[in-house]
């Protein structure tokens, strides 16, 4: 079973940069780290980053406070082996101790195994997902 830690440190996060679409940004790893609604834990095996997960404790005048889990990524050599469901249930967690009322993420909808991860740690599906997002140049 893998060990799932919060990262703490700009360090911990280079060092997981291979589980993460791109690589680490030090500034912007450490501005994630500092703020307490930000959530980072990485799964390790055999000392080995393995696996990460990132939520955002996000706040609606309407609803309260919920999870969004941003990302999820397990190295392909550490897949089927559930970790990433422990990752998510990690995250749930949190989630409860810090009083969200629940916690919500967008899935493309041909994306099988993570469909297949979230609904092992017990999401429902609320129907068609259409993402809309904006591209801001640096």
């Amino acid at each position: 079973m893998a060990e799932i830690r919060r990262a703490s440190t700009v360090e911990e996060v280079v060092a997981a940069e291979h589980l993460f679409d791109g690589p680490a940004r030090p500034a912007a790893s450490a501005k994630f780290l500092e703020g307490e609604e930000n959530h980072l834990l990485i799964a390790y095996e055999d000392g080995e980053p393995a696996g990460m997960i990132t939520g955002t404790e996000v706040t609606h005048p309407d609803r309260g406070t919920e999870m969004f889990l941003n990302e999820l990524d397990v190295s392909p050599d550490y897949q089927r082996r559930g970790i990433g469901r422990d990752l998510v249930d990690a995250l749930a967690g949190i989630a409860r101790e810090r009083g969200c009322s629940g916690m919500w993420v967008g899935v493309e909808t041909d994306n099988d195994a993570a469909l297949a991860t979230y609904a092992a740690a017990g999401a429902a599906n609320e129907g068609p997902f259409i993402m809309q997002s904006w591209t801001f140049e640096d």
